[in-house]
């Protein structure tokens, strides 16, 4: 039986045009005959009924009884059934031949035989039952006789035995008798008899009788069999798919249709697992523009694809597996595919309605598996396809588990859609957003887990390793990513298809560092394994590395040499693992063996090379961190740092100096000693900077290598640094303190200067070691210290850390009177800008280039015995130069992207030239001498533009600020503290930027700190969360200083830079109130930085302890006002609403200080919306909102304060003092306000009619300040009331923009669309008209070239978004024609403003509004034709005028511009008339400035 026929129209009679069947026979006793000759040896007795049966057929020529075959009919069979019909409707005594006839054929079909003769058609003809079906009179008596002839013959079961025949089966045979008949006399009585029978039929026949309805029944009828058919499912659901075969061979009309369709719909989740393909094939095949969506919601809801059960399938399953349910979700795959390919309107309206779902819980497997069909369907939908994928990805709506479901267990139900689901992974990994590439990581690795044939997990490596070659940064990562996970959990079978990865090695140049890292953990795992196994491409494979390995650490660029030392001590981690020293073979070095060999041929050739020898330890520190190294290992690297004493220290006699010496004609003094006498060593910075070139680049490598001594020292002490705790303390021997004040500092020479500055640079380094190494004692990680030892580490701490803000602040000043680029400590974000880098001797070369510049006074005798080798560098270090490729810093140099201070120039190391020094000196006159203040709080400029350079501050640093000074000051003073909080919250925000995506700078990106930037999010949380209520503490601090003023102890901070051991230098000064302030603004920043870091809503404890840290002494009772129930301490909005309450206060306080405080309150208070808006949406997406508890009404309040708060610093009568030069500088911190002043009032439309109709037309930019505040808007000023301007535009084009989406759903009158809906819709279209009205108006009294600038621009954009409600306008026209009328008319004053604008623009030249112009004048042009099509089809009478226009300016006075048009005849086609004038009676009205009025 085929399941789904195409509907084809009825083939059967109108019953109505036979008249009404005769009467039933009346019974008769039958009467005794004798038979005719024509009798048979079986039929030797015939009841007299079956005679007449045989006479009345004889009559009619027709021989019943036939000894060879079935009865003989004659040749014309329509004669036959006509001569019957004429005895047994218009004979004499034709009831009673009627009732005998149907007597006997009742009596002969008795025996089984003779009804099979009376069925069976002949070669020539059809059988003798059917055509008596065919005559009307005896139709119904005959139909009867056969549908009650049924029952005897259930026994036989055609399914049960496959070999019976169509002839053997009597039920069959009848029921074929049926169909396709010419004509039904009663199709009533037949539909109900056959139902009755239909009722107990076996389960075979019935579904054969079903299946045949279509072709039985008359369309007359079809209502009785739908819901017949509808009762029988609900009886019996085995027979759904003979019903669904019967409802799509029925022509059924829209109603019938709709009805059906509800009856299959309610059989998706009762249907048997092996029935559902039919019945999806069925219902998405039935699918029309108006039920569609139905449909698919339906099936979305209701259809369980995954682990889809059935009994049958389950008692299959027990001895076929999974096949049997794979085959039948194979097979619903296929009817839903076959389907979608066959109505596209299907694919449409899936892409449609998944588009439209918005939560998480809404989403369902089998909406991935829908989206991949439709992916293999065709190239026209796949790129829909995969952006709402994307999309949904993105959103956490398909989410990992979902996959897991696909694809986990249904290895052979995927194997089709395989490489689909590879396209869609290549695409998710090529996005940008991080979710989707995370999402795409899954897929391959689940992918790669399912198929383990060699086939389908090479199509992976080879797509995951064309995204490594596409250079794109984020995309090489991820698949890296990728290839790293595959690895760690199936290197072994990776092993023997590593051929189709080992193409990657090739694009190692182009690799950041984070990605070499990934390339050679991959690689380094393999080889491990490979040397283990007794394969002999195994160990090649190990051998290949290696070689690779030892030729990029040989090799003299440094590009090449940095991929060797990753993939070195990468190879070393794995290799020289103390539970991995194996021995796979005699001839091969043990692992250890190899690992050390490794580190001394890296070791050997980066020795001469500062910077990768920084790269050399930076990275064995961080493999040691991470890793447990064999002893022999640890032993050689504790060898080798062994030599930091002998270079870098020297003894002290009694805490001093042994003899004092000159340094290149500097004299030097011991820094910073914070052991006093008792101190045994220093630091050799001032004679190592000053000395040989090879002692001078060593200092680049000492903060390394001490990180590298400090690493060791942990390791085998059990977290210790007791060993090394002497140089925590030790003092520094830098140069004298009297250089860098007086007449000292101009005497030097630019040798002396630059050896000062370096002087400084390396201390500043070494000094931050020192807090990244003792940091680490004081956090709690290890139990080793006593609590005496502990506090005077945090005591020495504190002291380091006011040592670091005091050179920094005079290097940053030495390098602003003596600019030079600083030598690299940090290289990995830099390492590839210059390959001069490679050079031995970097530093000293650069000291001998500035020696030959020098004049000859300043010349070192030494100078000329050098220059010769100099030379000789300075050729080979240019011709490398020639021979590298270009880096992404040269092209930014060369256009004047970045300075020559963020690039170093050929001398990188840091020294600067002459040229250089000299310019310096005549831009910066002053001098020391001058007696120049430095604020040690502001923020070092000069330094910041190189901070890359520096070492950085590892996370544990941020300890410094969860401490406090305990021993007693003369004082309780938080000024003398602040200062080191601020240095430590300016670091802390920077590395929030780095997390933060959107607001990472790509100088910043690229100077992310080793072991930083390994980091990941959740991680570096964790690590800070201890540092939420120090933040809150001193926020505290900040605004208590700024609320006392000046009254702190002014002797306090020197005190304890005093005690710090930082020599006295009048010119470094603090200022309490900048330092308060600035501690106040890093607070805040930090706190929305933290705040809006991604995924923090959804980890709540880290959310609740930030938002716990923040909570006010109490919250007021009038802040939950409105708020339904009340809120539970504790929960998550009432946290927000205590960090809300507490920042408001802040606000209150910061109106008192300073604008810039209270503006920066505002953002942070606009973060705090922000963050519950977004814990909303992610709860409600997860479908936890009501778990937590969150009222629906906590966004809308804190949305109706925050612009409350807004509209307050607007508002505020700001002292000049508090301005901080004035509002000119302000604009863009007003901007911010106004805007959230606006997007968070209670009604933005009746807002903007006010500022922009009441209060901007007040402003008045006298000299008074009462004339600038009579409007109540103090920031409302000459120089901001272009950006009031501005945001004013801005926001009522947003509000049109929104009303022009609703219009767009109310275009056509509907009964549903309220007569209140659409006044409401035209009021405020009429406000936004107003507001634009009055902005554009204003150009008339004020005659700055930006405002009208702004005023053409956006009345261009206001006219052309206004357009788009015409079809709106015409459509209610008729109702409210008086007030769109009065629109239009307003607008009008806008539009002639605007053309007088423009106009005047031209005759001006003003180019700033002249390149506006064409497309405002198109918008106004198509506006004019918008108008005169709205009144053309009105029926009211209105008409429409042409008319020409004069010229006249802003104040309304006509020009003669327009003569002069007219003399240089220059027709209206291309000269713009610019104004109308009203030529008209008075009831008249010009609706355009071009030349159209209107009139009623």
């Amino acid at each position: 039986m085929v399941f789904l026929h195409q509907q084809l129209p009825s083939r059967k009679r109108p019953a109505s045009s036979l008249g009404p069947p005769p009467p039933p026979p009346k019974s008769s006793k039958p009467k005794t005959t004798t038979a005719a000759s024509n009798s048979t040896p079986n039929d030797a007795v015939e009841t007299p009924a079956v005679d007449k049966l045989v006479s009345i057929l004889a009559e009619a020529g027709c021989t019943l009884v036939n000894p060879s075959g079935p009865p003989c009919l004659p040749s014309d069979p329509h004669k036959l059934r006509r001569d019957l019909h004429r005895i047994f409707s218009s004979s004499k005594n034709a009831p009673a031949l009627r009732s005998d006839f149907l007597s006997g054929l009742s009596s002969y079909i008795q025996t089984p035989r003779k009804l099979r003769r009376v069925l069976t058609a002949s070669t020539r003809t059809e059988s003798l039952l059917r055509h008596l079906l065919l005559v009307p009179s005896i139709q119904v008596d005959i139909q009867n006789m056969l549908l009650e002839k049924l029952p005897e013959y259930f026994h036989v079961d055609s399914d049960q035995n496959p070999s019976l025949s169509l002839e053997d089966d009597v039920a069959r045979l009848i029921i074929n008798h049926f169909r396709w008949l010419d004509f039904v006399v009663d199709s009533n009585a037949l539909a109900e008899k056959l139902m009755q029978v239909l009722s107990i039929c076996p389960l075979h026949l019935k579904k054969e009788i079903i299946g045949s309805l279509p072709e039985i029944i008359g369309d007359q009828d079809n209502k009785t069999v739908v819901q017949s058919l509808e009762k029988m499912l609900e009886e019996d659901s085995a027979v759904v798919v003979a019903v669904l075969d019967s409802f799509s061979n029925l022509n059924l009309d829209n109603e019938l249709q709709e009805q059906v369709i509800t009856i299959a719909l309610s059989c998706i989740r009762t249907i048997d697992a092996e029935h559902m393909p039919y019945l999806l094939r069925f219902l998405l095949l039935s699918a029309t523009p108006s039920n569609v969506r139905r449909i698919i919601s339906q099936i979305r809801a209701k259809l369980k694809f995954v682990g889809v059960s059935s009994h049958h399938a389950s008692q299959q399953s027990k001895l076929k597996g999974k096949s049997r349910v794979d085959n039948t979700e194979a097979s619903i795959l296929d009817a839903l595919r076959s389907s979608l390919r066959f109505k596209n309107i299907l694919c449409q309206e899936i892409l449609k309605d998944l588009n439209c779902l918005e939560k998480p819980q809404d989403h369902k497997v089998i909406d991935i598996w829908l989206l991949m069909l439709i992916y293999m369907n065709g190239e026209s939908l796949q790129r829909s396809v995969e952006k709402l994928f994307k999309k949904k990805v993105i959103e956490d709506c398909i989410q990992e588990a979902m996959f897991d479901q696909c694809i986990h267990g249904h290895k052979e139900l995927v194997q089709d859609y395989f490489l689909s689901f590879i396209s869609l992974s290549e695409y998710l990994l090529a996005c940008k957003e991080q979710k989707a590439r995370h999402f795409s990581i899954h897929m391959y690795v689940c992918l790669f887990e399912e198929f383990g044939d060699t086939y389908s997990r090479q199509e992976v490596l080879g797509s995951l390793v064309t995204h490594v070659g596409s250079s794109v940064g984020f995309e090489v990562s991820s698949s890296l990513e990728t290839m790293r996970l595959l690895v760690s959990k199936y290197a072994q079978q990776l092993i023997p298809l590593s051929s189709h990865i080992s193409g990657i090695l090739d694009y190692l140049e182009g690799f950041s560092l984070e990605n070499l890292h990934k390339v050679y953990e991959i690689f380094s795992h393999l080889a491990l394994l490979a040397r283990s196994s007794a394969d002999s491409y195994g160990s090649s494979f190990a051998n290949e590395l290696f070689m690779i390995v030892r030729k990029q650490v040989s090799h003299p660029d440094l590009n090449y040499k940095k991929m060797g030392l990753v993939g070195t001590l990468k190879i070393v981690s794995c290799l020289g693992y103390a539970a991995n020293d194996t021995y796979p073979s005699p001839s091969q070095k043990s692992n250890c063996d190899e690992a050390l060999e490794l580190l001394k041929t890296a070791l050997d050739s980066c020795k001469q090379l500062p910077l990768p020898l920084i790269m050399f330890y930076d990275e064995l520190t961080e493999m040691m961190d991470n890793n447990t190294l064999d002893p022999i290992v640890m032993e050689w690297i504790g060898k080798h740092v062994g030599e930091f004493e002998s270079i870098f220290l020297s003894d002290l006699d009694g805490g001093k100096l042994a003899a004092n010496e000159s340094y290149c004609g500097l004299e030097g003094e011991l820094w910073m000693n914070l052991d006093g006498d008792i101190s045994p060593i220093c630091l050799n910075i001032l004679p190592l900077a000053s000395s040989t070139l090879q002692s001078a680049s060593s200092l680049q490598v000492l903060p390394a290598n001490f990180l590298l001594l400090s690493a060791i020292e942990r390791l085998t002490n059990q977290g210790s640094l007791g060993g090394i705790d002497a140089l925590l303390g030790c003092p520094l021997h830098l140069p004298s303190s009297k250089y860098f004040f007086g007449s000292e500092w101009q005497s030097l020479t630019g040798k002396q200067k630059q050896i000062v500055c370096a002087s400084l640079f390396y201390a500043s380094n070494w000094i931050r070691e020192l807090l990244n190494a003792f940091c680490t004692q004081i956090t709690g990680r290890f139990e080793f210290t006593s609590q005496a030892t502990k506090e005077d580490i945090i005591a020495k701490l504190l002291k380091r850390v006011r040592n670091l803000i005091f050179l920094e602040s005079l290097l940053n000043n030495c390098i602003e009177r003596y600019s030079l680029p600083l030598p690299e400590l940090h290289p990995y974000a830099d390492i590839n800008r210059s390959s001069l880098l490679n050079q031995p001797h970097h530093m000293g070369h650069t000291e001998k280039k500035l020696e030959h510049k020098k004049t000859q006074e300043d010349i070192s005798p030494s100078g000329a015995r050098r220059n010769n080798k100099t030379s000789k560098a300075s050729t080979t270090s240019d011709t490398m130069g020639k021979l590298r490729q270009p880096t992404l810093f040269d092209v930014l140099e060369k256009a004047g992207v970045i300075t020559g201070q963020e690039v170093p120039n050929e001398d990188s190391s840091g020294l600067s030239t002459k040229g250089r020094s000299s310019e310096s000196s005549q831009k910066n006159p002053c001098d020391f001498n001058e007696a120049a203040i430095i604020e040690m709080s502001a923020v070092a400029k000069a330094l910041e533009a190189q901070r890359s350079k520096f070492r950085p501050l590892l996370v544990q640093c941020y300890s410094v600020l969860a401490i406090s000074k305990s021993e007693a000051s003369c004082c309780s003073d938080a000024a003398a503290e602040l200062p080191l909080h601020l240095y430590l919250l300016r670091d802390l925000h920077n590395k929030l930027e780095y997390f933060n995506p959107g607001k990472q700078l790509w100088g910043k990106c690229l100077s992310g700190p080793v072991g930083f930037t390994r980091m990941t999010l959740d991680e570096f949380v964790s690590r800070i969360e201890p540092l939420f209520p120090s933040l809150k503490k001193h926020l505290d601090s900040a605004v208590w200083l700024l609320k006392e003023g000046d009254e702190t102890c002014e002797e306090h901070w020197n005190n304890e830079s005093t005690s710090a051991g930082n020599p006295d230098i009048p010119n470094l000064v603090l200022s309490n109130y900048t330092a308060s302030t600035s501690v106040f603004k890093e607070v805040l920043h930090c706190f929305s930085a933290i705040l809006n870091l991604p995924g923090l809503q959804t980890d709540k404890p880290a959310l609740s302890h930030l938002l716990e840290a923040f909570q006010p002494d109490k919250i007021p009772d009038v802040f939950f006002a409105g708020i339904q129930p009340n809120l539970s301490p504790g929960t998550a909005e009432y946290l927000y609403f205590g960090a809300y309450s507490f920042f408001e206060g802040v606000l209150d306080i910061a109106c008192s200080f300073s604008f810039m405080l209270a503006s920066e309150s505002l953002f942070t208070l606009e973060s705090v919306v922000t963050s519950v808006q977004k814990f909303v949406s992610k709860l409600e997406g997860n479908g936890k909102s009501m778990q937590y508890g969150f009222v629906q009404e906590a966004v809308p309040i804190l949305r109706r304060k925050l612009g409350t708060s807004a509209e307050k610093i607007l508002r505020h009568r700001w002292d000049d003092d508090n301005l901080d030069n004035g509002w000119k500088s302000k604009g863009e911190t007003v901007q911010k306000i106004l805007r959230i002043y606006l997007d968070n009032s209670g009604s933005t439309p009746d807002l903007l009619d006010e500022l922009s109709c009441s209060i901007l037309p007040q402003a008045s930019f006298g000299k008074g300040k009462e004339e600038d505040d009579c409007h109540g808007f103090p920031s409302l000023s000459s120089g901001t009331f272009g950006v009031w301007y501005k945001i004013l535009h801005e926001e009522n084009l947003t509000v049109l923009n929104k009303l022009v989406k609703e219009a767009t759903t109310l275009k056509r009158p509907r009964a549903g669309a309220q007569h209140e809906t659409i006044e409401k819709l035209l009021i405020k279209l009429h406000q936004c008209v107003n507001v634009v009205v009055s902005l554009v108006n204003l150009c008339k009294t004020h005659d700055k070239v930006t405002l009208h600038a702004m005023a053409v621009g956006f009345g261009g954009k206001f006219v052309d978004s206004f357009l788009k409600v015409f079809d709106f306008l015409q459509s209610h026209f008729q109702v409210h024609n008086e007030q769109i009328i009065n629109l239009v008319l307003e607008l009008q004053k806008a539009t002639r403003t605007i053309q007088t604008l423009c106009s005047e623009a031209k005759g001006l030249r003003q180019t700033s509004i002249t390149r506006k112009i064409p497309a405002t004048k198109r918008s106004m042009e198509r506006f004019l034709f918008c108008v005169k099509a709205l009144l053309h089809t009105a029926p009211s009478g209105l008409t429409f005028w042409m008319g020409n226009l004069k010229h006249k300016n802003l104040t309304g006075e006509v020009v003669s511009s327009q003569v002069y048009a007219d003399h240089d005849n220059e027709n209206s086609a291309d000269a713009e008339p610019d104004e109308a004038v009203d030529e008209y009676p008075a009831e008249s009205v010009a609706v355009e400035e071009d030349t159209e009025t209107l009139t009623e």
